[in-house]
């Protein structure tokens, strides 16, 4: 048994932000809402509510004043029971965006919902809005319910290469939020056990994983092959909706590489938005994990300016 800690509102300086969750049960913590003080007292009632056996709490966290922690914001957090079933159920979405629903007052009561907004399990729910994220709301009695938005990943990495580098990349990237798909020729090269953010792909025709790739995937070549390489780079040039392109290689390979597309008349700003060398400027240190990391780092800043760009076109529409 265990109970979950969400962040329901956050006011000012909040360590987190709403929709941030962690699990606490008599043994551990899975998860953080930010650490400090705020933390801390949050596991002391999630502890306290397995011990008496309440279902729901909510509970508003002034962190300057009332938690001597420094960033001064305020936060909301909803306690309730962990529902196994319900927690199952997300699991199996967990490439598909879903909604939550809990009630703050009255009754326990939970439903689940699609990322249409249909309702595919739980009690009856009041309607909500799709466009705010996660966030409080009343219903006409004046109830309030937690709206929590579980947003599948949308960032989707295609990894072409499973050799040092490109295993070292797969492991940092596990905890983070994207999904990958791990492309080699070679099966033996795979590990047995892969993270569950990552779908492995061997085949003996990679370029036709570009073509089926989601609009908007970012791209990372970094076979065994200089050859393969090269097709692969054509064929990310040769389809439209791509987010991010990284090659692995030197100054060197990118300008080799540059010749050979412009000679098969590849538009010139698709050829300059490729990133070659890839990783954060500055670090030279070739040890795979190291690579791993920077490039790691890179992605997340490429991956946080699209989803700003995209939240921005959403906020537009609602």
């Amino acid at each position: 048994m265990s109970v979950l800690v969400t962040v329901a509102i956050a006011e000012g300086s909040v360590p987190r932000a709403p929709g941030t969750k962690m699990s606490v049960d008599a043994g551990k913590v899975t998860g953080t809402i930010g650490g400090g003080h705020l933390e801390l007292r949050a596991i002391e009632i999630a502890r306290t509510m397995l011990a008496d056996g309440r279902e729901r709490h909510f509970e508003r966290f002034a962190l300057g004043p009332g938690l001597g922690q420094c960033c001064g914001g305020v936060a909301h957090l909803l306690f309730e029971r962990a529902d196994a079933a319900q927690a199952a159920r997300l699991c199996d979405r967990a490439r598909e965006d879903s909604w939550r629903m809990v009630s703050i007052d009255g009754a326990p009561e939970a439903a689940l919902f699609d990322g249409a907004g249909r309702q595919i399990a739980g009690d009856p729910a009041p309607v909500f809005a799709r466009g705010l994220g996660t966030h409080v709301m009343r219903d006409l009695a004046g109830r309030r319910w937690l709206v929590d938005a579980i947003c599948a990943p949308r960032a989707h990495l295609l990894l072409f290469g499973a050799g040092h580098v490109g295993a070292a990349i797969v492991r940092a990237l596990a905890d983070l939020p994207c999904t990958v798909t791990w492309v080699d020729e070679r099966d033996a090269m795979f590990p047995a056990i892969v993270p569950a953010n990552v779908t492995v792909e061997a085949t003996d025709t990679p370029e036709a994983e570009v073509a089926a790739a989601p609009g908007g995937a970012s791209y990372l070549v970094m076979t065994h092959s200089h050859a393969l390489d090269q097709r692969l780079t054509e064929a990310i040039m040769a389809r439209p909706g791509v987010g991010w392109f990284g090659l692995i290689g030197s100054h060197t390979k990118r300008k080799q590489f540059e010749h050979r597309l412009r000679d098969k008349g590849v538009d010139a700003a698709r050829i300059a938005a490729m990133v070659c060398p890839i990783g954060l400027p500055g670090i030279s240190n070739k040890a795979p994990a190291v690579i791993a990391a920077s490039v790691c780092a890179q992605l997340l800043g490429v991956w946080e300016a699209q989803d700003a760009a995209l939240n921005t076109i959403e906020q537009e529409r609602n």
